[in-house]
């Protein structure tokens, strides 16, 4: 479907903030969407990212009733494995498992495949079937050496079910190979495999928070020692007392002056 320009150009222009923050900051990513879907709610693109912004923000109903809404306008199968994911955030896995098992996921590419495994191994663990969740995940993409997009999130998956299986040392070697694979660091592989072998994070004051916390020590009055202000009135009076005396010495020097007949100068 084609828009007027102007209109096309302000439909682009959310679409490109919603790409921008959805990691960020998913709920502003989800406002914009929800204005380009208010725009042109009759363009696929649209629907779809309405429905990843809705899913990054949990809204697991919404995020399904704009997939299946782009499907229905591209009548692609692309979607197919985030469907099912929305079906498991639901609460309803036997459904993800079932999407698993339809025709459309031999349609899917590699990583589209790859996904709806990890989809299906999740909700074998939805369901408390661990070990069917590892012999999921288990095959030729889990076993290959070669590294692709999707590697660092499939042994990464792997690893933790096998944790939760209670195979530790397994799950270790696997966290292990996740952290080879996981070059951007779009896994936490590296804080599992330190929980594992015992490693504890101290958190410390980062440098803003220390050069706020000298500040604030530099502003904060001087505590008042009690004794200081007392030292200081003693002294005054002290230094009054002396000039008093001085005062009445000074005065009998001239009266005896006076009675000697001197004069001063």
């Amino acid at each position: 479907m084609s828009l007027p320009k102007t209109l096309a150009e302000d439909v682009a222009r959310n679409l490109v903030m919603v790409a921008r923050l959805i990691d960020e900051d998913p709920d502003e990513a989800y406002a914009y969407a929800r204005i380009a879907l208010r725009l042109a709610s009759r363009v696929a693109a649209v629907r779809e990212a309405a429905g990843f912004a809705a899913y990054a923000t949990q809204k697991y109903a919404e995020a399904l009733a704009e997939f299946r809404a782009a499907r229905r306008m591209t009548g692609s199968v692309d979607l197919w494995p985030v469907m099912a994911d929305c079906e498991r955030g639901l609460g309803r896995p036997e459904r993800a498992m079932a999407m698993a098992g339809e025709p459309e996921v031999q349609k899917l590419d590699k990583a589209g495949q790859v996904e709806m495994r990890l989809v299906a191994a999740g909700a074998r663990r939805d369901m408390g079937q661990i070990d069917a969740a590892i012999v999921t995940l288990q095959g030729p993409e889990l076993a290959s050496h070669s590294v692709q997009p999707w590697t660092p999130r499939l042994r990464y998956a792997y690893a933790d079910a096998l944790l939760e299986a209670g195979r530790e040392d397994e799950a270790r070697e696997w966290f292990g190979k996740a952290l080879e694979a996981d070059k951007d660091g779009s896994t936490d592989a590296s804080d599992r495999l330190a929980a594992l072998d015992g490693v504890e994070f101290v958190d410390v004051l980062g440098d803003d928070e220390t050069a706020e916390a000298d500040a604030a020590d530099e502003v904060a009055p001087r505590a008042e020692d009690p004794h200081e202000g007392r030292d200081a009135e003693d002294g005054a009076r002290a230094d009054a007392d002396h000039d008093d005396e001085q005062d009445e010495d000074d005065e009998d020097d001239e009266q005896d002056g006076s009675a000697d007949g001197s004069v001063k100068a």
